[in-house]
């Protein structure tokens, strides 16, 4: 009986055996892990492209400060504008008072 258990054919058979009842598993936790590999591939590089889109967003902020103060000197050239043709206009017609009927 010791020299049949220990015979190397049958130590062979029960790799095998073991072999052929595990391997299944193994192959769907191999599917399941490369599904989760490309899942979490997708998200790092969502976030890598959130990163550098927010970095971009902090590093235009001199831009908008310059487009700001652009606005703001248009703005005030505009209102000099306004109140110089204001005056061009009210100025003759008080020069010139409306006649007498």
């Amino acid at each position: 009986m010791y020299v049949l258990a220990n015979e190397p054919s049958v130590a062979l058979y029960r790799l095998q055996e073991h072999v052929r009842r595990s391997l299944p598993e193994l192959a769907q936790h191999k599917s399941d892990m490369q599904s989760w590999e490309e899942q979490s591939q997708g998200a790092i590089y969502t976030v890598e492209y959130a990163c550098s889109a927010i970095k971009n967003m902090t590093d235009s902020s001199v831009y908008f400060k310059s487009i700001d103060s652009l606005l703001k000197h248009a703005i005030a050239m505009k209102d000099q504008l306004n109140a110089a043709q204001g005056r061009s206009t009210t100025a003759p017609q008080a020069k010139n008072p409306p006649a007498s009927s």
